[in-house]
């Protein structure tokens, strides 16, 4: 088999393995944070646990992802469309009625912030590490990082869009920014429109929301360089 086909399929299979985790460890962090916060109900669904693959959706966090990344390797082009994938949903009860709103506002708000945690983990190892992408040996741990850390900042900052079902939609709900009835208006209509969003710049050339996340992303991007000061090499080798 073709050495350079081999290596993209090895990448692959690690960029997937980096998707799994990453996803895993924000529906674990939605879990958690219910649990401290006394919601009997993740712990009892077995959430509250660091094993990525019990917070997997079969398509969502396997097959749909593993399709778009293998399938542009097997076919020797890109697909027009951006890398998707969820997780399994944390079920949560909020049965204090007294504290259910600051309940779901902190366990809605962890999961992105565990992607946060992760990125800036990876950026630790990366410096610790003394990880460069022209070190001798380091060139694939810097591109696994660097990986690592761009997937986390663009799923910690993605979740945030206040459209459902992300998480700062219910952010915007619960802090009445949305009424009920535009968040169950929005709920109609916001897999169409999520989906004109990503893929419109490569379906149509308007690039405006990708320009608008990149600029969000940008900020987390800078907190994980100011860890890991040999970044900006790694991340080029991600992005190409």
């Amino acid at each position: 088999m073709d050495p350079q086909l081999l290596d993209e399929l090895r990448w692959g299979a690690l960029s997937l393995l980096l998707l799994v985790i990453s996803i895993g460890l924000h529906e674990f962090g939605h879990a958690w944070v219910a649990d401290l916060r006394g919601d009997l109900l993740p712990r009892a669904q077995g959430r509250v646990t660091l094993n990525p693959l019990a917070h997997a959706d079969p398509i969502g966090t396997l097959l749909l992802p593993g399709v778009m990344i293998f399938l542009p390797i097997l076919i020797g082009a890109k697909l027009p469309f951006a890398l998707l994938g969820w997780g399994k949903p944390v079920q949560i009860s909020l049965a204090n009625p007294r504290t259910r709103r600051m309940d779901d506002i902190l366990i809605t708000l962890a999961g992105p912030a565990m992607n946060v945690v992760l990125l800036l983990v990876f950026a630790l190892i990366g410096q610790v590490g003394e990880v460069t992408a022209s070190g001798p040996g380091n060139h694939d741990l810097a591109k696994f990082l660097a990986t690592g850390i761009l997937m986390n900042a663009f799923l910690a900052v993605f979740n945030l869009l206040p459209l459902p079902p992300l998480d700062g939609s219910r952010v915007f709900y619960r802090l009445g920014i949305y009424s009920t009835e535009v968040f169950l208006w929005l709920s109609q209509w916001s897999t169409l429109i999520l989906l004109f969003l990503i893929n419109a710049s490569s379906l149509f050339g308007m690039d405006f929301f990708l320009r608008l996340v990149w600029k969000l992303v940008y900020p987390l991007l800078l907190a994980a360089r100011v860890i890991w000061t040999e970044i900006g090499p790694a991340l080029d080798l991600a992005l190409r």
